[in-house]
């Protein structure tokens, strides 16, 4: 199994300084991949989130980097670790845009990228960048179409609902053949949706349970839709705490110290999730060199 950080793009710990430490000692120590995510602002209004009665939005997207050029900052000063969006809400963006820009970083990555890609939910966020909300859905199906059209060979075309590109030449291609898209989905429509057009899902792991049934019911989806199971990724985002003491009570899955974490990984062996990217919700209040040393514990007993 692959493991991941998240970069501190966020939160108390946010700052370049920080951002290019994690990313190369994370790098040093053998994870896999660094990952960035989207915020485009915190509207200071109450916002309902997942239906729920409105409420203030958590005080960690007071300051959020800008993924992309995050992971290009990211990309010259690492060399193999993978650079993923966890994720980017492409329905924000033009698609021909946002394209070029990942297809910009794998060539300055040299084939680093994955693309993890949202819907978004903001309705702030929405309107800021001028794009009815009413997109959902349909509108995503285009964005990836689109996307792997500007990628391909030249000249590329696109003619959908949203979408429009005239015959050009759009350059560069990525260095990847096939820059892999991950869908973050959580529903059942929006994981037969990642079965459909992406190459992987980046569901977030509330649970064990949660994220086993999220994994199965997508590699299912993917074989009726006539596409490999094999060919396809299952990428675990864990939004949790890394502590130095072990955790008692309702411990978070996949969350608490090195080796509790360690203890779920080993659970989710042969399950059919492929990779676990943590994004630390601070735990103890740890600083920076805390927080690596915790790090490091947890990949010397996965890797033992």
């Amino acid at each position: 199994m692959e493991l991941g950080i998240a970069l501190p793009t966020s939160g108390p710990l946010a700052g370049p300084a920080n951002i290019a430490r994690v990313a190369q000692e994370v790098e040093r120590l053998g994870y896999d991949s660094v990952w960035t995510y989207e915020r485009l602002l915190r509207p200071t209004a109450p916002v309902s989130m997942g239906g729920g009665e409105p409420q203030p939005v958590p005080e960690v997207y007071r300051l959020t980097y800008e993924p992309l050029e995050t992971l290009s900052y990211v990309a010259a000063l690492t060399h193999r670790v993978k650079l993923g969006t966890s994720i980017i809400d492409a329905l924000l963006h033009p698609a021909a845009v946002l394209a070029k820009r990942f297809a910009t970083l794998d060539q300055f990555s040299g084939g680093r990228v994955i693309a993890g890609l949202g819907q978004g939910w903001m309705p702030q966020e929405f309107a800021a960048a001028g794009v009815p909300m009413s997109r959902i859905g349909p509108g995503m199906d285009e964005v990836v179409a689109a996307m792997r059209a500007c990628w391909g060979p030249d000249p590329v075309s696109y003619d959908g609902t949203f979408t429009h590109i005239a015959e050009s030449e759009i350059n560069p291609k990525p260095v990847q053949a096939r820059v892999p898209i991950l869908l973050g989905a959580m529903t059942p429509g929006g994981v037969r949706r990642a079965a459909r057009i992406a190459d992987g899902l980046n569901p977030v792991a509330m649970s064990r349970d949660m994220l086993l049934g999220l994994t199965t019911a997508f590699r299912s989806a993917v074989a009726e839709f006539g596409r490999d199971p094999a060919s396809v990724t299952v990428v675990a985002r864990a939004n949790v705490p890394f502590t130095a003491k072990a955790l008692g009570g309702e411990r978070p899955f996949l969350g608490g110290s090195p080796r509790q974490i360690a203890d779920d990984l080993a659970g989710l062996e042969g399950t059919g999730v492929d990779h676990v990217l943590f994004a630390s919700t601070g735990g103890d209040e740890l600083g920076i060199d805390e927080e690596l040393a915790l790090y490091a514990e947890l990949i010397d007993l996965v890797r033992r």
